[in-house]
């Protein structure tokens, strides 16, 4: 149980207690996000590149709102001044997969 979340939608991570932020991101065919809150410099991203390693804008409107993930895509700009966060890939201990048998 990950616990309950803030108002602005970040908890902590059940296992390794790292800050996340959980979201819907989309408008038509929404993916549901779990990202760290930790923001990546550009080599940080660099070496964190996989092939199906999504990256993420963490984009906040105002100091009294809540912050958003925005897609980052090929249109997004080179100079964004926001910070950028990459999905959650927790380095605590697994969890058993549930069986039958």
């Amino acid at each position: 149980m990950a616990g309950r979340a803030a108002a602005d939608g970040t908890t902590r991570c059940p296992a390794c207690r790292a800050p996340i932020l959980r979201q819907l991101v989309g408008r038509v065919a929404a993916l549901t996000v779990t990202a760290d809150l930790r923001p990546l410099t550009s080599a940080e991203q660099a070496a964190a590149r996989a092939p199906n390693r999504l990256f993420w804008c963490l984009y906040r409107a105002g100091p009294h709102t809540p912050p958003r993930l925005r897609w980052i895509d090929r249109w997004h700009p080179a100079d964004c001044p926001h910070p950028h966060v990459t999905e959650h890939h927790c380095p605590g201990p697994r969890r058993p997969a549930d069986t039958l048998f």
